[in-house]
């Protein structure tokens, strides 16, 4: 099957997922709801439409066509079929921030305290990956340093849950790391969606490069790859599409991993045909487990 009829199946399938996710919940929502709405209606029925259930729609579809994108890219660049988002310590990173804030009470000063709090973890564990890599560092090295950073946020995340002020505290850092869609407002669509978008368009204009150096990294030299810059598009791209996405659904794991995974014997195991898959991938599983919960 080739990417582009492989991505009009899943957008077909994405397009119904989010429909039905629409309607999906303990109040009742029907077809009718959406016609009141678009008519400019402020009912119960269309508050809830459009206040709860579609900002958390839209959530679930940029997050989670952040992270199977920037998983497929992850597993192409460093060829290992294990890699996923959280490998370079963007996750972890991003986590640490968010719950740093949580801690010192920071998320409560104003609505996107705790979602710039995430995106300024996620730019600090990128500058100290680099910091630690190198500029010429192989895919070796760049895993080695990430799993570093991923560790040190981790444990100081874990720091910060045991010397938690209160049983309240701890329970909201452990809430948040779960990762959930449950809270999502139009103010974090707003936020997000740009970073991941903007992440998301790095991470496609590698789908070539991949493809390269799918041969190894000498044959992707001689056909004109800069592996340099590649390796700086892929960090670039993955902090922006999965720090984004951290920082506003918490740390969600499982998609950047297995999407790729389930899609990659469908697309001629091409790195590069895998990329538009997994973004679709990851939004059509992160809406329906979404849905899962709410049933």
């Amino acid at each position: 099957m080739t990417s582009l009829r492989l991505s009009m199946v899943l957008g077909l399938l994405l397009v119904l997922a989010a429909g039905l996710s629409l309607f999906c919940g303990q109040a009742p929502i029907g077809p009718g709801s959406i016609a009141r709405w678009l008519a400019g209606d402020q009912s119960l029925d269309v508050l809830i439409l459009s206040e709860i259930r579609l900002p958390r729609l839209v959530l679930g579809l940029v997050v989670g066509a952040g992270l199977g994108g920037a998983g497929a890219v992850l597993q192409g660049f460093l060829r290992n079929p294990l890699a996923d988002p959280g490998v370079i310590g963007v996750s972890a990173s991003a986590g640490f921030g968010a719950v740093l804030s949580l801690y010192f009470g920071v998320s409560g000063l104003f609505a996107l305290a705790l979602p710039l709090a995430g995106i300024a973890g996620a730019a600090a564990g990128v500058i100290l990956l680099f910091m630690m890599a190198g500029s010429g560092a192989s895919a070796t090295t760049l895993i080695l340093s990430g799993v570093a950073v991923n560790a040190l946020a981790g444990a100081l995340t874990a720091l910060l849950m045991n010397l938690a002020p209160n049983p309240w505290a701890l329970s909201e850092i452990a809430y948040w790391l779960m990762g959930s869609l449950k809270d999502a407002s139009w103010n974090e669509v707003l936020f997000a969606a740009p970073l991941i978008l903007a992440g998301l368009l790095v991470l496609m204009s590698t789908s070539g490069a991949l493809n390269a150096l799918s041969l190894g990294e000498t044959a992707a030299r001689s056909l004109g790859v800069d592996l340099s810059r590649l390796r700086g598009a892929v960090v670039l791209g993955t902090a922006l599409a999965v720090g984004g996405g951290v920082a506003v659904a918490g740390a969600i794991g499982f998609v950047g991993l297995v999407v790729p995974h389930i899609l990659r014997p469908l697309t001629g195991h091409q790195p590069g045909a895998l990329v538009v898959p997994s973004m679709l991938g990851g939004s059509l599983l992160l809406v329906v487990a979404d849905m899962a919960v709410r049933l």
